[in-house]
């Protein structure tokens, strides 16, 4: 018995990896092309070089702070979002460090990241398969109706969105089956060692990620109490007490790793979200044009089946699927699972294990079916598609669309083969095709959604990240890179900064490894932010809670905050005051701070944070340069500036400027702004966007 139960296993294991890998087949012949997993923004901006970043401070023994991290930071608290407490992560790190150390491979770069991120979801999504078969097999369905549902729910599409956008949610689809295990385990058993542990992975990594999938857990329950699967199950005082006791053991196991990156988030600043909230919208097309979720046409037909609903299990998952669907067109769930703030769709991985679930039940009672059902099912199917494509303004039948329709076709008529013929051989053409679609809407979503567009005219990548797009000048240039290295090796100071950063890839500093002034991450923090938005309204071009950049070329706070060097690009921005050009590369120039200030200095003068708190920005700026601002009662007499803006000449830029008020008239604007001849000639431009104006 225990050999015949490990061949099954070792064969679910391989069947596992066989279906992740034909399931990135499209990743992969890219990536034999020379393109990356990964998508332009926040791919590029944050997945690889976050994990790039951690990976030098892990091993080389720094786990709490960095003075790379934008101006400063805690990175085992501010990354815990991301990437610093993710046991996949953790795991790539291990493995990664012992090829280093054993020769395997040469010290890893950005480009190490890039090509290890397929590797990585292969083998994520083989575990997740294997796993969330286990927890099919924990509710007693067969083997291969256990496997077929797992394989809906690992390769669904919402898994491709996670980890090509972003890498780090696709995570939560690991480690939800576990805490599903560890439920069926106290309903079923009344044991909680499986909870508790699933409770501890789950919190351990992704502070984030435990609260929708605790939330998930919740509703499973629920639903579980409703459809009852067994007839002997523990009883619902002790499996709420057992919850209880489990949730309390599992938090505080998780406590190292997940009160450090609560307290991050607790300390950032996330503005209310004003918008109005419906209760329900047109989010997504689960039929056709799914982004999110692809609803099978197999599962639909079944959901339609009134006979299969009279098996426990059927019934379980069939309504646990119409309730998810239901909940998809709702914003307001979307916010409530992305904590009440503005409605996000990160939570239907859940959907889409309710419809393996369904799959998987309905496999097992194929047999129960007539021609009566198949007919009515196969009607009423076709009506809910042209009812979908009808009222789909955004559907134009490319393809992918195409493709998805032929499908349903070819799968009513082989529920019809099936009821002609009610064979083994028909079951395992059912089950080889539902397989095929599944795979097949996997690699074409990734072709259609994720790395090819058609724009109207021809269709071109989007998404296709090379490694010549990598070494541009747009992302980690060599002209760039040869100017900061020349700095790092004349510069004594470890912790001088360099004022330079791609335009709107905030994370520069960390993909090409200086001390920098800029960083983009959800996870800030709030009183760097105030800084910046608040306090001295520094223009950062691009303001955000997520991102703050440089110090809007104000040499007076170049010299109190270690600014030593800015690089710009020739005809780019403005050179800050007291900036002496040194070098240059190509088409870029590196610049020394000649004004810099100590990096600590002593002083008694102190001013009253109270005083300050109205004052113009300059004001604050002359009361640093002097001394300390604290929050004080009494402090010193703040600083008197005088106004020179009568010296300013401006040229209004698609806007007018009349009695000290700037009107911007188009959808973009501002003004150009120099000194007068008071200033012996010294140009200072400055640049006021329409960003900066509150209209």
């Amino acid at each position: 018995m225990n050999r015949q139960r490990s061949y099954q296993w070792v064969s679910i294991w391989a069947a596992s990896i066989f279906i992740a890998v034909l399931s990135h087949l499209f990743f992969l012949t890219e990536f034999l092309k020379g393109r990356y997993m990964t998508g332009l923004n926040d791919g590029l901006s944050q997945m690889i070089p976050f994990k790039y970043f951690l990976y030098n401070l892990y091993t080389n023994g720094e786990f709490f702070y960095s003075e790379s991290f934008g101006l400063g930071g805690g990175v085992f608290s501010q990354l815990g979002y991301y990437f610093s407490t993710s046991i996949v992560f953790i795991v790539t790190v291990l493995v990664t460090f012992l090829l280093e150390k054993v020769g395997a491979i040469s010290t890893p770069d950005l480009f190490y990241w890039a090509n290890t991120l397929i590797v990585i979801s292969i083998l994520r999504m083989t575990c997740i398969i294997a796993l969330t078969t286990y927890f099919f097999r924990t509710i007693r369905f067969h083997s291969i109706p256990a496997f077929i549902g797992a394989v809906l729910y690992g390769t669904s599409v919402i898994y491709f969105r996670h980890v090509t956008y972003w890498e780090f949610f696709a995570d939560a689809m690991l480690f939800f089956p576990l805490l599903l295990i560890g439920v069926e385990r106290i309903m079923q058993n009344g044991k909680c060692g499986m909870f508790i542990s699933a409770v501890a992975l789950n919190m351990i990594d992704n502070f984030y990620f435990a609260y929708v999938n605790f939330l998930l857990a919740f509703l499973y329950i629920l639903f579980r109490w409703l459809f009852p699967l067994f007839i002997e199950e523990t009883e619902k005082g002790k499996q709420v007490k057992l919850f209880l006791v489990g949730g309390i053991a599992g938090a505080g196991i998780s406590a190292p790793f997940f009160i450090p990156s609560v307290y991050g988030y607790l300390n950032n600043f996330r503005p209310e979200y004003k918008d109005a909230i419906p209760l329900f919208g047109a989010v997504d097309n689960l039929l056709l044009h799914g982004r999110i979720v692809i609803l099978p046409a197999f599962v639909l037909l079944c959901l339609l089946m009134i006979p299969l609903y009279k098996n426990r299990a059927f019934r379980f998952f069939a309504f646990s699927t119409i309730v998810l669907c239901i909940l998809h067109y709702s914003p307001f769930i979307g916010s409530m699972f992305n904590g009440f703030s503005a409605p996000q769709y990160r939570w239907e991985h859940y959907l889409s294990l309710a419809v393996g679930g369904t799959a998987a039940a309905a496999l097992q009672q194929l047999r129960t079916l007539h021609l009566k059902n198949i007919v009515i099912s196969a009607i009423i199917a076709t009506g809910l598609y042209i009812v979908f494509y009808t009222f789909d303004p955004k559907l134009k039948m490319p393809m992918y669309e195409s493709y998805l329709l032929i499908c349903a076709g070819i799968t009513i008529a082989l529920f019809f083969v099936f009821i002609w013929n009610k064979k083994r051989w028909t079951t395992w053409l059912m089950i080889a095709f539902l397989l095929f679609t599944t795979v097949l809407t996997a690699n074409m979503f990734q072709e259609e959604k994720l790395t090819y567009r058609d724009n109207g005219k021809n269709k071109g990548p989007v998404y296709g990240i090379t490694r010549e797009y990598m070494e541009s000048e747009h992302y980690y240039g060599v002209d760039q890179r040869a100017l900061i290295r020349n700095i790092q090796a004349a510069e004594t100071n470890p912790l001088a900064r360099i004022d330079w950063m791609i335009e709107t890839r905030n994370n520069t500093p960390i993909v090409q490894n200086f001390n920098g002034m800029s960083v983009y991450s959800s996870i800030l923090n709030k009183h760097l932010l105030f800084f910046y938005l608040q306090d001295l309204h520094i223009d950062m071009r691009r303001e955000s809670v997520s991102r703050y950049a440089s110090l809007g070329d104000r040499a007076n706070l170049y010299s109190i905050l270690n600014g030593s060097y800015a690089i710009r690009k020739e005809g780019g921005d403005p050179v800050p005051f007291g900036f002496t050009e040194i070098a240059r590369e190509g088409e870029y120039r590196a610049y020394k701070n000649d004004y810099l200030l100590p990096f600590a200095r002593t002083t008694s003068i102190l001013y009253s944070e109270k005083d300050l708190e109205d004052a113009p920005a300059l004001v604050k700026e002359h009361a640093m340069l002097q001394g300390i601002i604290l929050p004080v009662i009494n402090g010193e007499e703040i600083p008197k500036v005088v106004n020179v803006v009568n010296e300013v000449a401006f040229e209004p830029v698609n806007a007018t400027y009349e009695d000290g008020v700037l009107h911007v008239t188009e959808g973009e604007g501002g003004s150009m702004s120099s000194w007068g001849k008071r200033f012996e000639g010294r140009q200072l431009p400055v640049v006021l966007h329409s960003t900066e104006i509150e209209r």
